[in-house]
Parts: C-alpha cells; structure tokens; sequence
C-alpha cells in the first residue's frame, strides 16, 4: 500500500500530465481491456495494418523502405556473446545503418571504437535484466558505459520497488540513472519490464519515467517472461503522448512484427534479428537473426 506522500506525489504527477494530455486533445473512446484511448488494442489497430499504415516517416507503400534499419536498436545481449559475433553485429549494423548496437557493457568501448567515424550509436544496458540493483549502482554503471562510449543508456528500473507501491525509491533510481545522461547529452531509456506488470503499474512506471525526465519508456529487457506487445506499447504511448519514445523490444523478430510495433506507437525497436528486417523491407529473404535470444 502506498503511504500518504507517496500516493500524493502519484496524483500531482498524473495530473499534471492529465493536464498537459488535455491541451493537445481529448480522448473521445476508450477500450474495454485497458480504459485508456482507442488506439490501445491490437484489434483495434487490425484496420490500420491491414492498410499498411505506419508511423514516424515509415511510409506505407507496400513494405517500408530501406529506412527501417534507422529505428533499429541491432542488438546482442547474450551472456556468452563472443568478440567475434560484437564484430559481426558492428559491421552489420555500419553496413545497414542501424540507429544503434545495443551490448552489455563489457563491450561497450570495444563496439564504440569499431563503430567511430559511422552514423551508428552504441546502446549499453544498465542494471540488467533484473533491475534489482540500488540507484547508486546504477549511476556508476551509467557514468562508465558513457565514459567507455555509450550513446544511449538502456535501465531497467526497479521492478520490485514498483509493485510494493515504493514510488519514491522507483522515481530517484530512474533519476539517478537519467541525470548523468542528460549531462552527457546521452539518450536515456527505462525499462519497465512490461510483462511482470499489471496495466495500472505500466502506467505509473511509465508516467514516473516521464517526469524524470527520460528520453524513452522501453517495453522489455528480452529476457523476461515476456517480450512487447501491441497492446503494450500503444498503452505506454497514449501514457507518455508524444514527447517521449517508445521503445518495443522482445519478440520482434520480422518485418510484420516491426510495422505492428511502429503502428501501435513505438518510435525505436530492439531487435536481434535486425538484418532479417531490412532485407525483408527490401524484398530480399535468407537472413538470419543475431545470436541473441532478444
């Protein structure tokens, strides 16, 4: 149960962004599963992909365009990901001009060095995959991945804070990890781990990342009991609205699950199976996936 503060911090925030939700428009229909807007279920969504709609500057004419790779996070979070295969993900992803590569951090200056002089970012995960860490922890761990490289940090929050109803502790461990970020002009997301929540936790995760100040809201780590869902995302967009990124990871390991991902609201995805997707939107077939699990 959450005490006197912390249910009142809880209301201010939602508020607040109730408020701001209300001076860009108003929902005027809401689903039955989760009571938030109309684009929140993947039924809902059926028509739109059917029509090949997307969002974000993909353009729906038939498949999408080469431009995919660019809201792809090409990603290798193994325990026993090798030199050789970090190797592999960096040329793929100079090759085919992923947003990022997204390592665990014992591979993030080695990543960072083979990728210099490209287009491509380095992603490091923090504070992964359990999130049980203490903030301070994972303020160290943030401040070394940024000083070995990292251009975007991936956190995952603290999932059993959350759902004790500990949103003081929920909102500073986000905070400890998005302050050096900003300093750094270093993108900062946070994992929720959307698959060990209940929506109403989705939510307060997601409505706490925002007023720390995070770039993204992230679905997954991948290695959960789940990974994203339409449903999931659209819900954290409708949350977020659109100042912040969604980012959709787990489970997204073709083409159509792309589009589905970037039709519910999702502005980035992690995928291992990165190359697969780009030579699918192109109309190419025979890649394979990055050994990752993710």
């Amino acid at each position: 149960m959450l005490d006197a503060q912390d249910l009142q911090r809880l209301i201010e925030i939602i508020t607040e962004e109730v408020i701001a939700a209300g001076r860009t428009g108003t929902v005027t229909t809401r689903c039955a599963c989760h009571a938030v807007g109309n684009d929140c279920c993947p039924d809902r969504l059926r028509v739109v992909l059917d029509a090949g709609a997307t969002r974000l500057g993909l353009h729906a004419e038939g498949a999408l365009p080469s431009g995919v790779a660019g809201v792809i996070d090409h990603t290798l979070l193994k325990a026993d990901a090798t030199r050789a295969e970090i190797e592999k993900l960096c040329r793929e992803a100079a090759e085919f001009h992923f947003a990022t590569v997204c390592v665990n951090p014992a591979w993030v200056a080695h990543a960072a060095r083979l990728l210099r002089g490209s287009a491509v970012g380095v992603c490091s995960v923090v504070g992964f995959p359990l999130g049980a860490t203490t903030g301070d922890v994972k303020q160290y761990e943030t401040r070394r991945a940024i000083y070995d490289g990292a251009t975007e940090i991936d956190m995952v929050i603290n999932v059993g804070a959350l759902k004790s109803g500990d949103l003081r502790t929920v909102e500073r461990d986000i905070e400890a990890v998005v302050e050096p970020c900003r300093q750094c002009g270093v993108t900062s997301k946070v994992i929720i781990e959307a698959a060990l929540l209940t929506d109403d936790e989705k939510v307060t995760a997601c409505t706490l990342s925002k007023a720390a100040g995070a770039d993204f809201v992230k679905t997954s780590t991948g290695f959960g009991p789940g990974g994203a869902t339409p449903a999931d995302v659209a819900l954290m967009r409708r949350t977020v609205g659109v100042e912040m990124g969604v980012k959709a990871a787990g489970g997204v390991r073709d083409l159509e699950g792309l589009k589905a991902m970037v039709a519910a609201g999702a502005s980035r995805v992690g995928a291992s199976a990165g190359v697969k997707i780009v030579q699918e939107s192109k109309g190419q077939s025979g890649a394979g996936a990055a050994p990752s699990g993710y």
